[in-house]
Protein backbone atom coordinates (compact mmCIF):
# COMPACT_ATOMS: atom_id res chain seq x y z
CA UNK A 1 0.00 0.00 0.00
CA UNK A 2 1.28 3.51 -0.93
CA UNK A 3 1.58 6.38 1.88
CA UNK A 4 -1.19 8.00 -0.11
CA UNK A 5 -3.33 5.59 0.09
CA UNK A 6 -2.73 4.87 3.94
CA UNK A 7 -3.22 8.45 4.28
CA UNK A 8 -6.59 8.37 2.44
CA UNK A 9 -7.45 5.82 4.58
CA UNK A 10 -6.72 7.36 7.80
CA UNK A 11 -8.36 10.72 6.58
CA UNK A 12 -11.57 8.75 5.66
CA UNK A 13 -11.53 7.03 8.81
CA UNK A 14 -11.12 10.44 10.86
CA UNK A 15 -13.77 11.94 8.97
CA UNK A 16 -16.46 9.05 9.73
CA UNK A 17 -15.72 9.45 13.57
CA UNK A 18 -15.98 13.24 13.10
CA UNK A 19 -18.98 13.03 11.33
CA UNK A 20 -21.02 10.42 13.55
CA UNK A 21 -20.18 12.79 17.00
CA UNK A 22 -21.51 15.65 15.22
CA UNK A 23 -24.62 13.82 14.22
CA UNK A 24 -24.82 11.86 17.28
CA UNK A 25 -28.35 13.23 19.23
CA UNK A 26 -27.43 14.52 22.89
CA UNK A 27 -29.63 12.58 25.26
CA UNK A 28 -30.22 15.26 27.89
CA UNK A 29 -31.65 17.06 25.52
CA UNK A 30 -33.75 14.48 24.07
CA UNK A 31 -34.94 13.63 27.68
CA UNK A 32 -36.27 17.30 28.43
CA UNK A 33 -37.49 16.78 24.92
CA UNK A 34 -39.46 14.14 25.41
CA UNK A 35 -42.35 15.20 27.70
CA UNK A 36 -44.80 14.86 25.14
CA UNK A 37 -43.51 11.13 23.99
CA UNK A 38 -43.68 9.95 27.86
CA UNK A 39 -47.92 10.15 27.62
CA UNK A 40 -48.15 7.67 25.20
CA UNK A 41 -44.64 5.92 24.80
CA UNK A 42 -44.13 5.94 28.68
CA UNK A 43 -41.43 7.79 30.92
CA UNK A 44 -38.47 4.90 30.38
CA UNK A 45 -40.20 4.30 26.48
CA UNK A 46 -41.75 1.28 27.99
CA UNK A 47 -45.63 1.71 27.00
CA UNK A 48 -47.99 0.44 28.49
CA UNK A 49 -50.92 1.12 25.96
CA UNK A 50 -51.33 -1.68 23.75
CA UNK A 51 -50.56 -1.15 19.79
CA UNK A 52 -47.86 1.43 21.11
CA UNK A 53 -44.61 0.82 20.47
CA UNK A 54 -41.79 0.55 23.42
CA UNK A 55 -38.89 2.73 22.29
CA UNK A 56 -36.62 1.79 24.76
CA UNK A 57 -33.33 0.65 23.79
CA UNK A 58 -34.41 1.22 19.88
CA UNK A 59 -31.66 2.24 17.45
CA UNK A 60 -31.21 5.58 16.72
CA UNK A 61 -30.92 5.30 13.35
CA UNK A 62 -34.36 3.28 13.49
CA UNK A 63 -35.87 6.50 15.36
CA UNK A 64 -34.22 9.09 13.82
CA UNK A 65 -35.97 7.69 10.33
CA UNK A 66 -39.78 7.05 11.38
CA UNK A 67 -39.53 10.41 13.17
CA UNK A 68 -38.52 11.74 9.96
CA UNK A 69 -40.86 9.78 7.76
CA UNK A 70 -43.72 11.32 10.46
CA UNK A 71 -42.65 14.64 9.97
CA UNK A 72 -42.53 14.24 6.06
CA UNK A 73 -45.99 12.49 5.93
CA UNK A 74 -44.40 9.39 3.94
CA UNK A 75 -45.44 7.66 6.83
CA UNK A 76 -49.05 8.42 7.84
CA UNK A 77 -50.38 8.86 11.65
CA UNK A 78 -52.87 10.79 12.45
CA UNK A 79 -51.19 10.57 15.84
CA UNK A 80 -47.51 11.00 15.53
CA UNK A 81 -47.71 13.63 12.42
CA UNK A 82 -48.83 16.29 14.24
CA UNK A 83 -45.99 15.80 17.06
CA UNK A 84 -43.50 15.15 14.36
CA UNK A 85 -44.46 17.85 12.17
CA UNK A 86 -42.29 21.11 14.44
CA UNK A 87 -39.69 19.14 15.46
CA UNK A 88 -36.03 20.23 14.16
CA UNK A 89 -33.23 17.55 12.60
CA UNK A 90 -31.86 18.26 16.28
CA UNK A 91 -34.93 17.44 18.09
CA UNK A 92 -34.99 14.52 16.06
CA UNK A 93 -31.75 13.34 17.12
CA UNK A 94 -31.93 14.26 20.48
CA UNK A 95 -34.96 11.99 20.78
CA UNK A 96 -33.21 9.09 19.36
CA UNK A 97 -30.00 9.64 21.63
CA UNK A 98 -32.39 9.80 24.64
CA UNK A 99 -34.59 6.23 23.62
CA UNK A 100 -31.87 4.57 22.14
CA UNK A 101 -29.88 5.37 25.56
CA UNK A 102 -32.62 3.35 28.03
CA UNK A 103 -32.98 -0.41 28.89
CA UNK A 104 -34.42 -2.10 25.81
CA UNK A 105 -37.45 -3.86 26.73
CA UNK A 106 -38.02 -7.84 26.93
Amino acid sequence: MSQSMIFQFILALLLVSVASVVWAGDIEAGKSKAASCIACHGPQGKSSIPGYPHLAGQKAAYLVASLKSYKSGERVSPIMGPFAKPLSDTDISDLAAFFSSLQRCK
